[in-house]
């Protein structure tokens, strides 16, 4: 856990994350950085893809097996891309 605590207002709700210690050690020695600014901003990041997502599919009447199947052709054309540059 991370040693210091930042009074962040009474509009934001607070969040404790559990770490790997080796993170944490890496987080001791940077203690000059905003931590939890960093996850702040990945986690705003995070938010910001699924409400991209969750714009362009809004509409979709694609099913979620017509999805999956799509990613499966998908992600066999990309092998065979892949592999056709490695053969090449």
């Amino acid at each position: 856990m991370c040693d210091y605590l930042y009074y962040l207002g009474d509009n934001m709700p607070n969040m404790t994350l559990a770490i790997p210690k080796e993170l944490h050690k890496v987080m001791k020695e940077h203690a000059e950085i905003r931590w939890s600014e960093v996850a702040r901003r990945a986690m705003w990041e995070q938010a910001r893809k699924l409400e991209l997502l969750e714009a362009l599919t809004e509409k979709s009447e694609l099913t979620e097996k017509d999805v999956k199947n799509i990613g499966g052709k998908i992600k066999i054309g990309l092998r065979k891309r892949v592999i056709d540059e490695i053969s090449s």
